[in-house]
């Protein structure tokens, strides 16, 4: 006998029909006039993530909203992340309730808004959020520049649809994203590139969207936990040796380059290994020691500080 029960998957199933956790993302896009709208989401998440020339998120709202359609005519907008707070969220929830103008909606907005970085006609981010992407919409991948603006239709927009890129059904459009830049609070940002500690985490509320009829519900920051790797997931040196000795017949690795690689987790071995390789040959090394790996470690630093 099985301890679950069957249910019944309906429209909207990640709130109907299951217990989602999800983000918590304000949108600013441009109006038509190129004044700045926030629309209130959670069906935004990584789309393309390595092995590409571009990173990308993915977001997923109605047609008929004020953030698709301005998304649909200019093709730019800022995904702001916020921290946990109790009025955040209740401005959050009343800028996300369909039904209202941009206009109407951001005439009482309660949030602080100031310029992003990108260059050219953006829209403003979120002063209080503790990162924002600002980003391009990648309208090109299936022809989705051909889908038009269509203001008001709130009973649905007439085929043709696409697949997986623009407006995809009746009601839905699905947004390919690319992450022009992150922007980071200077905590969130010296955390990432010294070190993470909790007492850095930003307040990050996780929410289940609108699920009963009456409440958008939501759950409060706690300090988060570290989870130390299990010692036997780790890499000893002898297994590191061996995969180094195989990558490259013309680059060595002496036993002290090998042992600062026993950290790197095992599916990305031969990944770390091969771009070691990489540079030796750009800088006409042979024999990798210690010395070079401290070099390579550093040119990685600095291209993750860039």
């Amino acid at each position: 006998m099985s301890s679950f029960k069957n249910l019944r998957i309906v429209d909207n199933f990640y709130q109907t029909s299951a217990f989602f956790p999800m983000p918590t993302v304000l949108i600013s896009t441009l109006t038509e006039d190129g004044t700045t709208s926030i629309g209130s989401y959670s069906l935004c998440f990584p789309y393309y993530v390595a092995g590409k020339d571009r990173y990308a998120m993915l977001l997923e709202c109605r047609n008929s909203s004020n953030t698709a359609q301005n998304l649909l005519r200019s093709g730019v907008c800022a995904l702001n992340f916020i921290e946990d707070s109790r009025a955040d969220f209740k401005e959050t929830v009343r800028l996300g309730f369909p039904g209202e103008t941009s206009k109407e909606k951001m005439a009482d907005c309660k949030f602080k808004l100031e310029k992003g970085q990108c260059d050219g006609t953006r829209p403003l981010v979120i002063s209080s959020a503790y990162q924002v992407f600002e980003c391009t919409w990648d309208s090109e991948l299936e022809n989705a520049v051909e889908d038009k603006v269509c203001i008001g239709q709130l009973e649905g927009m007439e085929p043709p649809y696409r697949n997986f890129n623009g407006v995809t059904s009746k009601f839905g459009c699905h947004f390919i994203l690319k992450i022009d830049k992150i922007l980071m609070k200077e905590k969130q940002y010296n955390a990432i590139i010294n070190g993470v500690k909790a007492s850095a985490f930003p307040n990050v509320p996780v929410d289940y969207g609108y699920r009963d009829s009456k409440s958008f519900w939501y759950t409060r920051f706690r300090r988060p936990v570290s989870e130390p790797i299990p010692k036997d997931k780790g890499i000893d040196i002898s297994s590191v040796k061996y995969a180094a000795n195989r990558i490259d017949t013309d680059i060595k690795f002496t036993d002290g380059a090998c042992a600062m690689m026993v950290k790197v987790p095992r599916v990305f071995l031969k990944l770390a290994l091969q771009g070691c390789v990489d540079w030796a040959k750009e800088n006409g090394v042979t024999l990798i020691d210690e010395a070079e790996m401290k070099i390579i470690n550093d040119k990685r630093s600095k291209e993750k500080k860039g």
